[in-house]
């Protein structure tokens, strides 16, 4: 659910980004949707960490949630699930501090999601009982697939000034005006 949940949000904000206005869908509903997204995820991400912490087939203890690479069971994956959460937690502080910081500070940061979402798609692929399943590969492969076709569409389509053309049509409309 996690998976699901995260590239939900990724995709979410790669397309909002792009500031698409539609008739049907305004923007404050996609950015409302990944807000809310965003924290319905970090609320399943903490429930997975806290499960996993308290399983007692793995003996982990907290230290191996804060510190990557720290445990001694699958060292590797579950030190990338560490950063990839530590990125977002990240990610969430500074939304949340966005008016203290800044626009610039808080976007720096937001790239983050770039690097969280496939350390955390490669954690879910090392991990867990069912990472070889073929209903997880299927999944996987859907998120994986449904994230780079939103990047991909964001790159083609991308909207470098939201407001040049309201600023072309603004100068267009200074220089028909006659001289007073």
């Amino acid at each position: 659910m996690s998976l699901i949940l995260l590239s939900a949000v990724v995709i979410l904000g790669v397309l909002s980004s792009l500031r698409v206005q539609s008739a049907g869908w305004p923007r404050f509903l996609t950015t409302g949707l990944h807000r809310n997204l965003a924290l319905m995820t970090v609320v399943f991400l903490a429930l997975h960490i806290v499960t996993a912490v308290v399983d007692p087939f793995t003996h982990l203890g907290w230290l191996v949630a804060v510190v990557p690479f720290s445990s001694y069971y699958r060292t590797l994956w579950l030190g990338l699930g560490t950063i990839a959460f530590e990125l977002l937690a990240a990610i969430v502080v500074t939304s949340l501090l966005r008016g203290f910081i800044g626009p610039a500070a808080w976007r720096a940061v937001h790239w983050l999601a770039y690097g969280s979402w496939p350390i955390a798609v490669i954690h879910g692929f090392g991990t867990g009982s069912d990472s070889l399943s073929v209903w997880f590969l299927v999944l996987s492969i859907a998120c994986i697939g449904a994230v780079v076709m939103a990047v991909v569409y964001r790159l083609m389509y991308r909207s470098g000034d939201p407001l040049s053309a309201a600023r072309t049509e603004f100068r267009a409309g200074v220089a028909r005006r006659p001289d007073r």
